[in-house]
Protein backbone atom coordinates (compact mmCIF):
# COMPACT_ATOMS: atom_id res chain seq x y z
CA UNK A 1 0.00 0.00 0.00
CA UNK A 2 1.38 3.37 -1.09
CA UNK A 3 0.21 6.60 0.80
CA UNK A 4 0.06 10.27 -0.89
CA UNK A 5 -0.33 13.32 0.41
CA UNK A 6 -3.19 15.61 -1.41
CA UNK A 7 -3.78 19.14 -0.65
CA UNK A 8 -7.37 21.18 -1.27
CA UNK A 9 -7.01 24.95 -2.64
CA UNK A 10 -9.45 27.54 -4.06
CA UNK A 11 -7.54 29.30 -6.96
CA UNK A 12 -8.30 32.40 -8.06
CA UNK A 13 -9.81 34.16 -4.77
CA UNK A 14 -9.03 34.99 -1.48
CA UNK A 15 -12.03 33.39 0.21
CA UNK A 16 -12.50 29.53 1.32
CA UNK A 17 -15.51 28.34 -1.42
CA UNK A 18 -14.73 31.07 -4.02
CA UNK A 19 -12.63 30.47 -6.85
CA UNK A 20 -11.84 27.21 -8.85
CA UNK A 21 -11.24 24.23 -6.63
CA UNK A 22 -7.83 21.88 -7.35
CA UNK A 23 -6.59 18.73 -5.83
CA UNK A 24 -2.32 18.65 -5.22
CA UNK A 25 -0.32 15.77 -5.00
CA UNK A 26 2.70 17.56 -3.95
CA UNK A 27 5.05 14.15 -4.31
CA UNK A 28 3.42 12.34 -6.73
CA UNK A 29 6.55 10.22 -7.67
CA UNK A 30 5.61 6.56 -8.35
CA UNK A 31 2.30 7.40 -9.97
CA UNK A 32 1.81 5.92 -13.61
CA UNK A 33 -0.41 7.78 -16.88
CA UNK A 34 -3.34 5.86 -15.88
CA UNK A 35 -3.44 5.90 -12.06
CA UNK A 36 -2.95 9.64 -12.54
CA UNK A 37 -5.99 9.18 -14.50
CA UNK A 38 -8.09 7.56 -12.12
CA UNK A 39 -7.32 9.88 -9.18
CA UNK A 40 -8.74 12.96 -11.29
CA UNK A 41 -11.58 11.17 -12.02
CA UNK A 42 -12.09 10.67 -8.38
CA UNK A 43 -11.41 13.45 -7.54
CA UNK A 44 -13.91 15.20 -10.23
CA UNK A 45 -12.54 18.37 -9.81
CA UNK A 46 -11.81 20.76 -13.20
CA UNK A 47 -8.00 19.46 -12.98
CA UNK A 48 -5.75 17.52 -10.26
CA UNK A 49 -2.42 18.42 -10.34
CA UNK A 50 0.59 15.96 -9.95
CA UNK A 51 4.28 17.48 -8.66
CA UNK A 52 6.94 15.55 -10.09
CA UNK A 53 11.14 16.46 -9.67
CA UNK A 54 12.21 18.23 -12.55
CA UNK A 55 13.64 16.80 -15.68
CA UNK A 56 16.31 20.07 -15.79
CA UNK A 57 17.99 20.89 -12.20
CA UNK A 58 17.46 24.24 -13.35
CA UNK A 59 13.64 24.13 -13.15
CA UNK A 60 11.26 24.16 -9.67
CA UNK A 61 9.26 21.24 -10.48
CA UNK A 62 7.29 19.20 -13.41
CA UNK A 63 3.51 19.64 -13.33
CA UNK A 64 0.81 16.61 -14.84
CA UNK A 65 -1.99 18.33 -15.22
CA UNK A 66 -5.25 16.16 -15.44
CA UNK A 67 -9.07 16.88 -15.95
CA UNK A 68 -11.82 14.16 -14.76
CA UNK A 69 -11.24 13.89 -18.91
CA UNK A 70 -7.54 13.49 -20.17
CA UNK A 71 -4.40 15.37 -19.64
CA UNK A 72 -3.84 18.75 -20.34
CA UNK A 73 -0.30 20.20 -21.71
CA UNK A 74 -0.98 23.64 -19.55
CA UNK A 75 -3.48 24.72 -17.35
CA UNK A 76 -3.81 28.31 -15.88
CA UNK A 77 -5.77 27.09 -12.16
CA UNK A 78 -3.38 24.20 -11.62
CA UNK A 79 0.11 26.50 -11.88
CA UNK A 80 -1.80 28.69 -10.06
CA UNK A 81 -2.46 26.35 -7.15
CA UNK A 82 0.50 24.38 -7.15
CA UNK A 83 3.12 27.18 -6.60
CA UNK A 84 0.81 28.35 -3.61
CA UNK A 85 0.43 24.64 -2.09
CA UNK A 86 4.22 24.16 -2.33
CA UNK A 87 4.95 27.33 -0.70
CA UNK A 88 2.45 26.89 1.88
CA UNK A 89 3.86 23.32 3.23
CA UNK A 90 7.38 24.77 2.76
CA UNK A 91 8.66 22.85 -0.11
CA UNK A 92 9.41 25.94 -2.02
CA UNK A 93 10.99 28.87 0.04
CA UNK A 94 9.83 31.94 -0.09
CA UNK A 95 12.32 34.75 -0.80
CA UNK A 96 10.47 38.28 -0.33
CA UNK A 97 7.11 39.51 -1.74
CA UNK A 98 7.34 38.18 -5.12
CA UNK A 99 9.41 34.25 -5.57
CA UNK A 100 10.19 33.46 -8.97
CA UNK A 101 10.50 29.60 -9.81
CA UNK A 102 9.77 27.32 -13.07
CA UNK A 103 7.37 24.65 -13.72
CA UNK A 104 7.61 22.37 -16.87
CA UNK A 105 4.98 21.10 -18.43
CA UNK A 106 3.68 19.87 -21.31
CA UNK A 107 3.66 22.99 -23.16
CA UNK A 108 7.56 23.63 -21.72
CA UNK A 109 8.83 25.95 -18.97
CA UNK A 110 6.11 27.97 -17.50
CA UNK A 111 7.56 31.15 -15.31
CA UNK A 112 5.41 31.92 -12.49
CA UNK A 113 6.27 34.44 -9.60
CA UNK A 114 4.68 33.75 -6.10
CA UNK A 115 3.33 36.37 -4.15
CA UNK A 116 3.56 36.55 -0.19
CA UNK A 117 2.34 39.31 2.41
CA UNK A 118 3.79 38.71 5.71
CA UNK A 119 5.98 35.72 4.85
CA UNK A 120 2.56 33.57 3.32
CA UNK A 121 2.31 32.95 0.48
CA UNK A 122 -1.05 34.73 -1.02
CA UNK A 123 -1.40 33.48 -4.54
CA UNK A 124 0.47 34.10 -7.68
CA UNK A 125 1.11 34.94 -11.01
CA UNK A 126 2.44 33.12 -14.26
CA UNK A 127 4.04 33.93 -17.87
CA UNK A 128 2.46 31.82 -20.79
CA UNK A 129 5.18 29.71 -22.42
CA UNK A 130 3.60 30.49 -25.54
CA UNK A 131 2.38 33.63 -27.28
CA UNK A 132 -1.41 34.23 -28.20
CA UNK A 133 -2.46 32.21 -31.66
CA UNK A 134 -5.70 32.83 -33.43
CA UNK A 135 -7.45 29.88 -34.74
CA UNK A 136 -9.73 29.17 -37.92
CA UNK A 137 -12.84 31.11 -38.14
CA UNK A 138 -15.78 29.43 -36.16
CA UNK A 139 -18.77 28.40 -36.58
CA UNK A 140 -21.95 30.63 -37.58
CA UNK A 141 -23.40 32.94 -35.59
CA UNK A 142 -27.00 31.31 -35.24
CA UNK A 143 -25.44 27.69 -34.75
CA UNK A 144 -23.71 29.15 -31.29
CA UNK A 145 -26.49 31.33 -30.25
CA UNK A 146 -28.53 28.12 -30.50
CA UNK A 147 -26.32 25.42 -28.80
CA UNK A 148 -26.22 28.33 -25.86
CA UNK A 149 -29.82 28.88 -25.33
CA UNK A 150 -29.51 32.48 -26.95
CA UNK A 151 -30.93 34.78 -29.66
CA UNK A 152 -28.15 35.59 -31.78
CA UNK A 153 -28.79 39.36 -31.69
CA UNK A 154 -27.85 38.52 -27.65
CA UNK A 155 -23.99 37.53 -29.19
CA UNK A 156 -22.13 40.83 -29.53
CA UNK A 157 -20.79 41.07 -33.19
CA UNK A 158 -20.36 44.92 -32.95
CA UNK A 159 -17.02 44.13 -34.08
CA UNK A 160 -16.35 41.83 -31.83
CA UNK A 161 -17.16 38.99 -33.32
CA UNK A 162 -16.32 35.25 -31.83
CA UNK A 163 -12.87 33.98 -32.34
CA UNK A 164 -10.61 30.86 -31.56
CA UNK A 165 -7.56 31.98 -29.58
CA UNK A 166 -4.73 30.10 -27.46
CA UNK A 167 -1.92 30.34 -25.34
CA UNK A 168 -1.42 26.07 -25.74
CA UNK A 169 -4.95 25.26 -24.92
CA UNK A 170 -7.41 26.44 -27.91
CA UNK A 171 -11.32 28.07 -27.04
CA UNK A 172 -13.66 29.77 -28.73
CA UNK A 173 -14.56 33.49 -27.11
CA UNK A 174 -17.14 34.45 -27.82
CA UNK A 175 -18.83 38.11 -26.76
CA UNK A 176 -21.91 38.00 -25.34
CA UNK A 177 -24.36 40.96 -25.17
CA UNK A 178 -24.32 41.39 -21.29
CA UNK A 179 -24.34 39.78 -18.02
CA UNK A 180 -28.49 38.90 -18.17
CA UNK A 181 -27.81 37.04 -21.51
CA UNK A 182 -25.10 35.47 -19.79
CA UNK A 183 -26.70 34.15 -16.89
CA UNK A 184 -29.68 32.70 -19.64
CA UNK A 185 -27.17 31.06 -20.96
CA UNK A 186 -28.68 26.86 -21.23
CA UNK A 187 -25.62 24.96 -22.67
CA UNK A 188 -27.03 22.11 -25.48
CA UNK A 189 -24.84 19.07 -25.16
CA UNK A 190 -26.05 17.56 -28.38
CA UNK A 191 -25.60 20.97 -30.23
CA UNK A 192 -22.21 21.38 -29.29
CA UNK A 193 -21.19 17.84 -29.95
CA UNK A 194 -22.65 18.54 -33.56
CA UNK A 195 -21.52 21.96 -33.84
CA UNK A 196 -18.11 22.41 -32.02
CA UNK A 197 -16.83 18.90 -30.89
CA UNK A 198 -14.95 18.56 -33.62
CA UNK A 199 -13.55 21.96 -34.11
CA UNK A 200 -10.36 23.45 -33.37
CA UNK A 201 -11.25 25.08 -29.85
CA UNK A 202 -14.09 22.88 -28.47
CA UNK A 203 -13.54 24.91 -25.58
CA UNK A 204 -16.32 27.94 -24.97
CA UNK A 205 -15.42 30.83 -23.47
CA UNK A 206 -18.47 33.82 -22.98
CA UNK A 207 -17.35 36.72 -22.35
CA UNK A 208 -19.14 40.44 -21.42
CA UNK A 209 -18.39 43.89 -20.79
CA UNK A 210 -21.94 45.22 -19.86
CA UNK A 211 -23.34 44.79 -16.39
CA UNK A 212 -19.94 44.12 -14.78
CA UNK A 213 -19.30 44.54 -11.08
CA UNK A 214 -17.12 48.03 -10.29
CA UNK A 215 -13.15 47.03 -10.45
CA UNK A 216 -14.01 44.08 -13.20
CA UNK A 217 -13.37 44.95 -16.70
CA UNK A 218 -15.30 41.73 -18.05
CA UNK A 219 -17.82 38.71 -17.00
CA UNK A 220 -16.98 35.01 -17.92
CA UNK A 221 -18.07 31.75 -18.19
CA UNK A 222 -16.22 28.66 -19.47
CA UNK A 223 -17.68 25.21 -20.78
CA UNK A 224 -15.31 22.36 -21.89
CA UNK A 225 -17.07 18.80 -22.31
CA UNK A 226 -14.61 17.51 -23.68
CA UNK A 227 -13.03 17.79 -21.01
CA UNK A 228 -14.76 16.04 -18.89
CA UNK A 229 -16.08 19.56 -17.52
CA UNK A 230 -19.23 20.96 -18.19
CA UNK A 231 -18.55 24.58 -16.98
CA UNK A 232 -15.43 25.59 -15.50
CA UNK A 233 -15.72 28.42 -12.17
CA UNK A 234 -12.22 30.08 -12.96
CA UNK A 235 -9.91 29.32 -16.26
CA UNK A 236 -6.66 30.72 -16.26
CA UNK A 237 -5.53 28.81 -19.88
CA UNK A 238 -8.63 30.62 -21.29
CA UNK A 239 -7.74 33.84 -19.91
CA UNK A 240 -4.49 33.81 -21.36
CA UNK A 241 -6.30 33.40 -24.69
CA UNK A 242 -8.32 36.38 -24.09
CA UNK A 243 -5.69 38.71 -23.97
CA UNK A 244 -4.85 37.75 -27.39
CA UNK A 245 -8.36 38.50 -28.24
CA UNK A 246 -8.70 41.47 -26.64
CA UNK A 247 -5.40 43.34 -28.01
CA UNK A 248 -6.13 41.83 -31.85
CA UNK A 249 -10.06 43.49 -31.40
CA UNK A 250 -8.28 47.02 -30.21
CA UNK A 251 -9.09 47.11 -26.36
CA UNK A 252 -6.58 48.80 -24.20
CA UNK A 253 -3.66 51.11 -24.91
CA UNK A 254 -0.24 51.29 -23.72
CA UNK A 255 2.77 48.75 -23.93
CA UNK A 256 1.37 47.14 -20.90
CA UNK A 257 -2.65 46.25 -20.39
CA UNK A 258 -4.73 44.98 -17.88
CA UNK A 259 -7.93 44.07 -17.57
CA UNK A 260 -9.76 41.76 -14.38
CA UNK A 261 -12.19 39.21 -15.07
CA UNK A 262 -14.51 37.82 -13.28
CA UNK A 263 -15.45 33.90 -13.39
CA UNK A 264 -17.93 31.58 -11.63
CA UNK A 265 -20.67 33.86 -10.89
CA UNK A 266 -23.50 31.70 -11.67
CA UNK A 267 -22.12 29.08 -10.02
CA UNK A 268 -21.92 30.49 -6.55
CA UNK A 269 -17.80 30.37 -6.97
CA UNK A 270 -17.18 34.07 -7.78
CA UNK A 271 -13.42 34.57 -9.29
CA UNK A 272 -11.20 36.67 -10.32
CA UNK A 273 -8.56 36.86 -12.78
CA UNK A 274 -5.86 39.69 -13.17
CA UNK A 275 -4.93 39.45 -16.97
CA UNK A 276 -1.81 41.24 -18.46
CA UNK A 277 -0.58 41.43 -21.95
CA UNK A 278 3.19 43.46 -22.83
CA UNK A 279 2.95 44.65 -26.57
CA UNK A 280 5.04 45.99 -28.69
CA UNK A 281 3.97 47.39 -32.39
CA UNK A 282 0.41 46.26 -32.03
CA UNK A 283 1.94 42.53 -31.24
CA UNK A 284 1.89 40.49 -27.95
CA UNK A 285 5.25 39.68 -26.64
CA UNK A 286 3.80 38.06 -23.17
CA UNK A 287 0.57 37.31 -21.38
CA UNK A 288 0.45 36.77 -17.16
CA UNK A 289 -2.17 35.84 -15.51
CA UNK A 290 -2.40 35.98 -11.92
CA UNK A 291 -5.16 35.61 -8.57
CA UNK A 292 -5.22 34.76 -5.20
CA UNK A 293 -4.92 31.37 -3.81
CA UNK A 294 -6.52 29.66 -0.43
CA UNK A 295 -5.55 26.20 0.99
CA UNK A 296 -8.10 24.93 2.04
CA UNK A 297 -7.73 20.90 4.03
CA UNK A 298 -5.27 18.18 3.07
CA UNK A 299 -5.94 14.43 3.47
CA UNK A 300 -3.68 11.28 2.56
CA UNK A 301 -4.77 8.71 -1.06
CA UNK A 302 -3.76 4.69 0.41
CA UNK A 303 -3.19 3.21 -3.04
CA UNK A 304 -2.18 -0.47 -4.10
CA UNK A 305 1.38 -0.46 -5.11
CA UNK A 306 0.29 -1.68 -8.88
CA UNK A 307 -0.78 1.26 -11.37
CA UNK A 308 -3.75 1.68 -12.59
CA UNK A 309 -5.45 1.37 -16.01
CA UNK A 310 -7.18 4.65 -17.15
Amino acid sequence: MAEFRYCIADVFTGEPFGGNPLAVLPRADGLDDGRMQQIAREFNLSETVFVLPPEDPAHTRRLRIFTPGGELPFAGHPTIGAAHVLAALGEIELAGEETPIVFEQGIGPVAVAIRAREGRPDGARLTTARLPEAGPPPPAIEELAALLGLAPAELDTDGLGPQAWSCGVPFLIVPVRDTGALARVEFDRARWQATLAAYWAPQLYLVTRAGVAAGTDLRARMFAPAMGILEDPATGAAAAALAGYLVAVGEGAGSTRRWAVEQGVEMGRRSRLEVEADVSAGAVTAVRVGGGCVLLGEGCLRLPDSGGDA
